[in-house]
């Protein structure tokens, strides 16, 4: 009975291990470049009256 429970628990254990070690977690890597944007764009940059009609309700600051 013993030996039934410690091999069943080695063998969820070993389940395990491989369900983790089959995880691929690659990262993408971007390197930076001095003075290149590479977020998204804004669009209270591009459009004055989008910034004019945002900056009014922010005038108590």
């Amino acid at each position: 009975m013993q030996k039934t429970i410690h091999l069943l628990g080695l063998l969820i254990i070993a389940a395990g291990l491989t369900a983790i070690s089959a995880c691929d977690q690659t990262e993408s890597i971007v390197i930076h470049e001095p003075g290149v944007y590479q977020g998204t764009s804004d669009d209270l940059k591009t459009d004055d009256a989008l910034l004019k009609e945002r900056i009014k309700g922010q005038m108590d600051r």
